[in-house]
């Protein structure tokens, strides 16, 4: 078939006013990236919404990313690191790298390194790049853990494989000073 992403998002509504979850969350992708819809944060976050009581853990990333960043809602740090809980609990990576952030700098939760690096680990060892930097950053620096040369240089290797600007460059500056 020809690519047509109004196609597409005829036949995700028609899934998505039947309750599929799936649909429901690829069309509230649909409205928040404008594709074969007229772009609407309000419209993409009911539609995240609706996928997300059904657990639905990319809908439940997506309704947190919203709430986080205020687009189509409130801006309301404590109901997006709601909704990141409850996809990371998923196993979602990017929620699980987002609640970390949530936790490490304290927005809509209380501030804890600890429970940050929890998170961190849980998507790092899914790979997820940024958060195997941030992990291997803990270490250098003692937060949240020991601090571990070793264990560093682990994840930052992790994430500079994968292209992570930042880890090649703390990487580059570990073999510059030995």
């Amino acid at each position: 078939v020809d690519q047509d992403a109004k196609e597409a998002v005829k036949w995700w509504r028609l899934a998505a006013e039947q309750d599929d979850a799936q649909a429901q969350s690829l069309l509230g992708w649909a409205y928040s990236n404008g594709e074969g819809v007229v772009q609407d944060a309000k419209e993409a976050v009911e539609w995240w919404r609706k996928a997300a009581e059904q657990d639905d853990a990319d809908a439940q990333y997506n309704l947190g990313l919203a709430y986080a960043k205020g687009a189509g809602v409130v801006q309301d740090a404590k109901e997006g690191a709601r909704w990141f809980r409850m996809a990371a609990e998923q196993g979602n990576p990017k929620a699980q790298f987002n609640l970390g952030g949530c936790y490490f700098n304290g927005q809509g939760v209380d501030q804890d390194a600890k429970e940050a690096v929890k998170w961190w680990r849980l998507a790092a060892e899914q790979g997820n790049p940024e958060a195997q930097f941030n992990l291997g950053s803990c270490y250098v620096r003692g937060e949240g853990v020991a601090e571990d040369a070793k264990e560093a240089m682990k994840w930052c290797r992790m994430a500079a494989e994968q292209g992570d600007a930042d880890a090649q460059f703390i990487l580059g500056g570990c073999y510059l000073k030995g």
